[in-house]
């Protein structure tokens, strides 16, 4: 009871396919409600009333049965906050059920063993025992009883998340696995397969049990599962049996949501480097490929035997045998949507984990330019299919192996995916790969050991709710008027006037913290003026807050942050736009900051040309007559000093008016 391990997939992904079965498949009677769907070399499809499809594969040669249900529930379906979920619901799937309450005591009862696994696509269970009718009894009643009466009780949850956590740590402990997670969570940006089964440790330790509850009601459920029976059974009495155990349970109302999100393609090389204590380095390469039920995936399973075999694979010659990697391996994922192809090697401490990167990626993604030969491609062939062949004799592994398949879209696929490799060309073998082992397909990652690693430990997230518990802030700001925005409103209270040709409109009103806001657009130009000079109009009203001859654009945004205001300018071919904003109580002094900018344009000789700074000089003084028309408008500052800056301004207007 555990999480598929790379290993364990290694197993499953090298028994592919099956051979031709001798016997012919039964046609049992049917009881009512129960629809055969298709035989293929003699694992024949049914189909229940609420869904439940049922695999039936007799072998009269062996003296166990296997019985295997698989939930179309893995990792890749996991939302926010789920990570790790359908891993932990497999525990709890042992915690007993109405009829079953200690399913450990009773497998061993029968001479089976508590099993399961979760994986990305799918999950599933399996008890493999004797051949006798009690212990398929036993079997049909249980796993229907924990379809959907699983108790998921929270001291249960309690104990299994311990358990589980356990194995995170171990995982956690690997530094193949956990460079693996994290070059596949590089690897894919936005699918869930860049997430690990296991999950994340907060989420293991923090799931609240009615989301886990709400999660099992949802996946395990009839129509989203597939039994299996394999080996010495009767067909008719165990399709009976089955219809007695699953019948009952109603399909239900609910309407399960498709994952819709699609990886884009990668657009360059990722890397990811890993530090951490250990005794070994490591490299990998991982290669975004087609999904497990794609044409091409016949050739990626052979490539990654031509490459990763040990001792004829391409990598043990490049990197094993020339001493600069201890191992290699290479493997991919028969995932139901576009999956990864995976190569690495484990190298000595002293030795150099640069060459052997320099040495892997140079082997893989040369395969393209030095394709495979017919000699390697027919070993890789003989191996695969070798796998398959013996497989199928082994009624512990077909549910394992179909459950995969299960998981990539349809049971069928095992066999197709054998006749695909039959038939797969070495010529077909070296486009594949040149189509997808390439650079900017590539995810690296390096495990480098380190003594004391230096990390950036993040604390957690305060608790807001005693941190503010007695905070009383500052005193209450100035509050404004309440004022009706309609039409008729605001015409009642705009002031109008002119000042230096410029039109005016002032909206006085109290403003929450004394806020003031001005926003000035200016026309200008003709037809002639302007022709040809779009762009420099443009560059003029970005340079306007860039600095001045005295200061710089750093020194200008400092005294704006000071007197808490804001100001943003912007230019086009035939107007411009000044926006501003501060407080009553600074609105004097940052006139003088914006006459201060406006004066005194910063232009570098040799940056912009004539019509740049033409232009800017254009723009000038209606900025000016804008600000002074301003000071008019507002009495309460008509004393000495803003009357004085007032005459600056305009002496200022004329200066620019002059040099236009």
């Amino acid at each position: 009871m555990k999480t598929m391990k790379i290993t364990c997939l290694l197993l499953a992904f090298g028994l592919i396919a099956i051979p031709s079965i001798t016997a012919t498949a039964q046609n049992p009677a049917l009881p009512k409600g129960v629809e055969r769907v298709t035989s293929v070399e003699g694992i024949t499809e049914y189909r229940l009333a609420n869904g439940l499809r049922v695999l039936l594969f007799p072998d009269q040669s062996k003296q166990t049965m296997t019985v295997n249900m698989t939930y179309l529930v893995g990792s890749a379906t996991e939302n926010y906050g789920e990570t790790g979920m359908a891993h932990l619901l497999e525990h709890m799937l042992f915690k007993g059920a109405p009829k079953h309450r200690n399913v450990p005591q009773e497998l061993t009862e029968h001479g089976a063993r508590p099993n399961g696994t979760t994986w990305s696509d799918r999950t599933n269970y399996f008890e493999t025992f004797a051949a006798t009718d009690v212990n398929l009894n036993w079997a049909l009643d249980l796993e229907s009883d924990r379809m959907v009466n699983s108790f998921i009780a929270k001291k249960d949850l309690d104990s299994e998340m311990t358990v589980v956590r356990n194995e995170f740590e171990l995982g956690e402990n690997s530094p193949f696995n956990v460079l693996l997670e994290r070059s596949m969570a590089a690897s894919y940006i936005w699918h869930n397969y860049g997430k690990t089964t296991i999950g994340a440790r907060s989420d293991i330790e923090n799931v609240p049990i009615e989301r886990l509850q709400a999660f099992y009601h949802n996946y395990y459920q009839p129509d989203n599962s597939v039994l299996l029976v394999a080996g010495k059974f009767d067909e008719s009495k165990t399709l009976a049996l089955i219809d007695k155990y699953f019948s009952p349970i109603p399909r239900p109302t609910r309407i399960l949501q498709k994952i819709y999100t699609v990886e884009p393609t990668q657009d360059g090389e990722r890397s990811v480097t890993l530090r951490r204590t250990g005794d070994t380095q490591l490299v990998q390469a991982l290669y975004h490929v087609p999904a497990g039920s794609h044409p091409d995936f016949a050739a990626i399973d052979i490539i990654a035997q031509i490459l990763g075999d040990d001792p004829s694979g391409r990598l043990h010659k490049t990197l094993v045998e020339t001493k600069k990697a201890s191992s290699i391996f290479g493997f991919d994922f028969q995932w139901h949507d576009p999956t990864l192809a995976i190569f690495g090697a484990e190298v000595r401490q002293g030795d150099s984990l640069e060459a052997a990167r320099d040495t892997l990626i140079e082997t893989i993604e040369g395969i393209g330019a030095n394709p495979p030969t017919k000699e390697e491609v027919e070993r890789a062939r003989a191996q695969i299919l070798k796998n398959t062949e013996l497989s199928i004799n082994n009624s512990d592994q077909v549910g394992l192996t179909l459950s995969e398949f299960i998981g990539a879209g349809d049971w069928r696929l095992f066999f197709l995916h054998r006749d695909r490799v039959r038939k797969t060309t070495p010529e077909e073998v070296a486009q594949v790969a040149a189509r997808y082992f390439k650079p900017a397909n590539r995810t690296l990652g390096l495990f480098i050991p380190t003594a004391k690693p230096d990390r950036a430990e993040i604390p957690a997230t305060p608790d807001l709710t005693a941190t503010l518990k007695d905070y009383k802030g500052d005193a209450v700001v100035e509050a404004g008027e309440a004022f009706d925005p309609s039409p008729t409103s605001i015409e009642s209270r705009t002031r109008r006037s002119t000042a230096g040709g410029i039109k005016l409109a002032l909206l006085p009103k109290k403003t929450r913290g004394g806020k003031v806001v001005a926003q000035m657009l200016l026309r200008f130009g003709d037809e002639q003026s302007l022709m040809n000079r779009a762009t420099a109009a443009q560059l003029a009203g970005s340079m306007l807050m860039r600095g001045t001859t005295k200061h710089t654009r750093q020194q200008i945004q400092d005294e704006l942050d000071r007197l808490k205001a804001r100001a943003f300018v912007s230019g086009f071919t035939t107007q411009a736009t000044l926006f501003i904003e501060t407080t009553r109580a600074n609105l004097t002094l940052f006139v003088t900051v914006i006459s201060l900018v406006s004066i005194a344009l910063l232009w570098y000789r040799g940056v912009f040309d004539a019509r740049a700074a033409w232009t800017s000089l254009w723009l000038a003084p209606a900025y000016y007559a804008g600000l002074v028309a301003g000071v008019r408008l507002f009495p309460r500052f008509s004393d000495t000093r803003f009357r004085q800056l007032t005459l600056s301004l305009l002496i200022g207007v004329s200066i620019v008016i002059l040099l236009a």
